[in-house]
């Protein structure tokens, strides 16, 4: 039997020549020409409503480019004279323009005001100078070095690598993270112990959720079964709100000059399934956790059986002397380590990881699964290419100068001369600094509004408290302070945003 195939395929229409505008563009019209069947104004007709539905819907933005009339033709059935008109119609009335060279384009409309914000507040500008914490300096994302990195990652991958993979990450990123963290970090970091999740909020939420499932809160008895998870106070609120959202119930640690409290009855009543803590430079304080707490922390871990998530959200930023190596190093089977790129490069990456004890990779991995699948692996190619060969390790000594060449910057300009009696605390690391403001001043309030009238946005210490009612100080008692982040503006705006800070304060 013969079964060689013929020597070419069948020849298949051709398409219709293209215009010298000619993109391909695909279009998704209804055009309902059944609705007068006959006569080429009902089919016309039937074109002109289903276009001026597009436009007047928003599904056709202001300047998205149409078919050519012969395209558009031939892949409707309609006659080229039919759409023509419809084309000539729209045009007259507005919704459609014809550029020179560019074929029929959808007409600029209106801008409409924005609307009001909840509650009847007109949606405010952004701020011309802004100084609040928690973003790096993205305009210094080094996007050469990543275009470098992402080409060979992606000539060396292959094919299966752009299919599903598995839901902890891909072995390059996590065997590249495991020899970048043994050796930065402190960490000790088996690759078959690492997760990589889309940043920190997904991994926080994660544990919170696979300890629920694991202990049910039968340590600590939370609500709904879910677990107890102590939280630095003052801390970040959002991440709060991220545990309580994935079923945990949030009691404060106080935080001391000394870091976070060891004494774990004082978080609530009975003991945590878990301790968040900021250890390396505690947030929004700045404080690095004493050595006597660190060993008091892991031993609550080790004789209790709970887990401390270490938030290692800027390790690698530290001034003064060589950084803080991670917790997790000292008992590897009791902390769970989480950290970014975010910092380091930007937070549009969403790439994060997590060093796990033995016990969470199986539970984590399969909890990763049903949440997303996986990371986005491309993403995570080139950053272990960039690691791989030491560029990542490069630009974040770069970033450590400049960050502290800007952590100067603010102590010359606000911290010698201490404006209105402020004083700067927590700036041996990190990207944000506590300024405390004087007890017989202005307060927060009144001090980040006149910020704002400068144009000038800040964060306020007040907010990252819990409640009035933790085992904390109470609230008349609580410092008043500012956080401010020294990454987020550019080189050229950074002085003069520090300059619209001491006038404020010094007001």
């Amino acid at each position: 039997m013969d079964e060689s195939w013929p020597t070419a395929p069948p020849a298949r229409p051709s398409a219709p020549a293209a215009e010298p505008w000619e993109s391909g563009v695909d279009l998704h019209l209804d055009l309902r020409l059944d609705l007068p069947p006959d006569g080429s104004y009902g089919r016309r007709a039937g074109l002109e409503r289903a276009l001026r539905d597009a436009v007047r819907q928003g599904r056709l933005a202001p300047g998205a480019r149409l078919p050519s009339s012969r395209r558009l033709a031939a892949e409707t059935g309609l006659s080229r004279g039919t759409v023509k008109a419809a084309y000539d119609q729209l045009t007259t009335e507005g919704y459609l323009a014809a550029r020179q060279g560019s074929g029929t384009v959808v007409a600029g409309r209106p801008q409409k005001p924005p609307p009001a914000a909840p509650g009847g507040s007109a949606v405010l500008p952004p701020p011309r100078y802004d100084l609040r914490p928690g973003s790096p300096d993205v305009t210094a994302f080094p996007a050469a070095a990543w275009l470098r990195a992402a080409r060979r990652a992606l000539a060396a991958a292959p094919s299966a690598g752009y299919g599903y993979g598995d839901p902890r990450g891909t072995a390059e990123l996590r065997g590249a993270l495991a020899e970048y963290l043994g050796r930065t970090r402190g960490v000790a970091a088996d690759p078959e112990r690492i997760v990589v999740v889309s940043g920190y909020v997904q991994g926080l939420a994660l544990l919170t959720g696979v300890l629920g499932g694991l202990r049910g809160g039968a340590a600590g008895g939370g609500a709904g079964g879910g677990p107890v998870v102590a939280m630095e106070d003052p801390g970040l609120p959002f991440h709060r709100e991220v545990v309580r959202r994935a079923g945990g119930r949030v009691v404060p640690l106080p935080v001391d000059a000394y870091g976070a409290a060891a004494d774990l009855p004082h978080a609530g009543t009975g003991t945590p399934d878990a301790v968040v803590l900021t250890p390396a430079h505690q947030y929004p304080t700045g404080v690095t956790l004493h050595p006597s707490r660190r060993h008091e922390l892991t031993a609550w871990a080790r004789a209790s059986g709970g887990l401390v998530v270490e938030d290692d959200y800027d390790g690698e930023f530290r001034f003064d002397r060589q950084p803080v190596g991670a917790l997790q190093g000292t008992a590897p089977d009791h902390v769970a380590y989480l950290g970014t790129a975010s910092k380091t490069l930007g937070p549009a990456l969403r790439l994060g990881w997590m060093v796990l004890p033995p016990h969470l990779v199986g539970p984590v991995a399969e909890a990763k699964l049903y949440s997303d699948y996986q990371t986005e692996a491309v993403g995570q190619l080139t950053l272990a290419e960039l690691i791989a060969g030491h560029a990542y390790d490069r630009h974040v000594r770069a970033a450590r100068l400049r960050y502290r060449r800007r952590r100067d910057l603010l102590l010359a300009r606000i911290g010698a001369g201490r404006p209105g009696g402020v004083r700067v605390r927590g700036v041996a690391a990190g990207l944000q600094a506590l300024l405390e403001l004087p007890p017989d001043g202005p307060d927060e309030a009144q001090v980040m509004r006149r910020a704002a009238a400068r144009g000038l946005a800040v964060g306020a210490l007040g907010e990252h408290w819990h409640t009035a009612d933790g085992p904390g100080p109470a609230a008349g008692d609580r410092p008043q302070g500012l956080v401010v982040g020294y990454g987020t503006p550019g080189e050229g705006a950074y002085p003069a945003a520090l300059a619209a800070l001491a006038r404020a304060l010094k007001s």
